[in-house]
């Protein structure tokens, strides 16, 4: 599990622990039942208060990522799979936004972008 947070980015230094816990979850990098680091070894590790780590797991819980569970400490949940489906779902749809966006700007036109992803999706095949 690696985490970096930068002073630079926009979002607060949680939500960037945060983002990146989920990333790694929804992406399997963190399985079901992976043992998270405790608030204060994460802390220790990135490099910030034990507040901001707190903040981060505690999202983290109320969102159903992770748990903590006496005895064995903060877990991985199962994700569902109309949850993994619907996240994977928003970043396509965020990641073809970003490509629409860079396309228009440079005056491609729906036709060319369109080739461009089918060529993409046959060289996946």
């Amino acid at each position: 599990m690696k985490i970096i947070v930068s002073g630079q980015s926009e979002l607060p230094i949680y939500a960037q622990i945060e983002a990146q816990l989920k990333e790694q979850i929804l992406s399997g990098e963190l399985p079901e039942g992976t043992v998270l680091p405790s608030i204060r070894g994460l802390a220790k590790a990135v490099g910030v208060s034990v507040i901001t780590t707190t903040r981060a797991y505690a999202d983290l819980e109320r969102e159903g990522y992770i748990a903590s569970l006496q005895g064995r400490g903060t877990v991985v949940l199962p994700q569902s799979n109309a949850l993994l489906r619907e996240q994977q779902l928003r970043r396509i749809e965020e990641s073809l936004a970003a490509a629409i966006g860079a396309a228009k700007r440079i005056g491609m036109d729906r036709a060319e972008l369109s080739d461009i992803l089918d060529a993409l999706w046959r060289a996946e095949e």
